[in-house]
């Protein structure tokens, strides 16, 4: 780790890449699930689909000592009308990455080829209320959405916990920058989220951002103030929130890079 820094109530821990940070998160991830389980029987973790993790899931599966028979597994927001098991799917890339290679004690899918949205948001809220999130392991989009709660979309106060929501342009946009999606057409225009309330309500948030595409997002996430125009600041106010950055990442923000 090259450097610690404070921002509000936010660790922001910065690695010379993301690799190292990807190692580093996971080793703190599964400390924080040890600890945990000396406490609890079973805990729940809700789990990103995106790029950024790749590194922290590669590193989190192979972590030693992790009962995952006692953790159920969560992913936290999905597009909707693919076809099912479309490798596009948020539920594929988990499923590819960690959800099938571990023997988790329950894994909970959103099911996004639904027509009932507002049946499934009801099915998946009463999960998540039923099994209240000990951990969220996520990222934070270029246009600072966290799960899929762009800017336009995002509630602080949100009296849901899994919502419908119409992804804005930069968020589609990133979709095809990050190799996801061939062009601009082929990224879903709606999903199924959970909400910021539902994301913050876990004990213990840690966030995997690496990577130059990120750098303005970091940028807002730590120089702007809360506010729901930049939906990644409410990370600032969590009690046990820890932000992982690479140099890339962390390249825009001044203070720390003069």
């Amino acid at each position: 780790m090259l450097k610690e820094i404070k921002k509000e109530k936010l660790r922001v821990l910065v690695f010379e890449n993301r690799t190292s940070l990807g190692q580093v998160a996971a080793k703190m991830v599964a400390k924080k699930i040890n600890q945990l389980l000396q406490a609890k029987p079973v805990i729940n973790i809700i789990f990103a689909a995106a790029p950024s993790q790749n590194e922290f899931l590669d590193a989190l599966i192979n972590e030693p000592d992790i009962e995952w028979q006692k953790i159920n597994a969560f992913h936290m927001d999905e597009y909707l009308g693919l076809p099912p098991a479309a490798p596009e799917l948020f539920s594929s890339f988990l499923k590819k990455k960690i959800f099938s290679r571990v023997p988790f004690a329950w894994v909970n899918y959103i099911n996004g080829s639904l027509v009932d949205c507002k049946a499934e948001c009801e099915r998946y809220t009463q999960l998540l209320l039923s099994n209240p999130a000990d951990i969220v392991c996520m990222g934070i989009g270029e246009n600072t959405h966290i799960a899929f709660n762009d800017p336009h979309v995002a509630d602080f106060n949100d009296p849901e916990t899994v919502k419908l929501v119409q992804l804005d342009l930069a968020c589609r946009q990133q979709q095809v920058n990050d190799g996801c999606f061939d062009t601009l057409n082929d990224v879903p225009e709606y999903a199924l989220t959970l909400t910021i309330p539902a994301l913050m309500s876990a004990s213990h948030v840690f966030c995997m951002v690496p990577g130059v595409n990120k750098a303005q997002a970091v940028k807002y996430t730590l120089e702007e103030p809360v506010s729901e125009h930049y939906p990644s600041t409410i990370l600032k106010t969590h009690d046990h929130a820890v932000l992982f950055v690479d140099t890339d990442s962390f390249s825009k923000i001044a203070a720390y890079n003069s």
